[in-house]
């Protein structure tokens, strides 16, 4: 069974602005999570902090290609470790974004679950970074409920 969870979504502003959305501090709580420790960087181990559920997570950046990918690790302190690559492709002023997270464990009797879950995350976070780049929506983040 593939375990991958992929989810795209075509943004219309240019791969340089949806990159500094992902990897600045300053930007990132526009969108997704309400704040990170640092700037994205390969090597850096970073806290994500969601103030709305009162969580956070470590990620360690692991591969970086500016305006093109994003790859990271995360939930290794949980022992359920995956790693998300994020894909940056595009002209002029239009990028589409891939996100793939990988390394969800078969063998697990929840697998299909977690799939969803983060698969419907996923396109809820895209969702949220199409709104803020292209409109200035800073609302729509921190709205999921379980």
């Amino acid at each position: 069974m593939n375990t991958d969870v992929i989810t795209k979504l075509k943004i219309h502003k240019p791969a340089s602005e949806v990159f500094e959305a992902i990897v600045s501090p300053n930007k990132i709580g526009g969108f997704w999570f309400s704040s990170s420790s640092e700037r994205w960087e390969k090597g850096k181990k970073l806290t994500l902090k969601y103030d709305e559920y009162k969580a956070e997570v470590v990620i360690t950046v692991l591969d970086i290609e500016i305006n093109r990918t994003i790859a990271f690790t995360w939930g290794e302190e949980h022992g359920n470790g995956t790693m998300v690559t994020i894909t940056l492709t595009g002209e002029d002023s239009n990028t589409v974004i891939k996100v793939v997270e990988s390394g969800f464990k078969e063998e697990n009797p929840d697998v299909i679950a977690k799939m969803m879950e983060q698969k419907e995350g996923w396109v809820y976070t895209l969702t949220c970074l199409k709104g803020y780049l292209e409109n200035g929506i800073t609302t729509l983040r921190a709205s999921l409920i379980h």
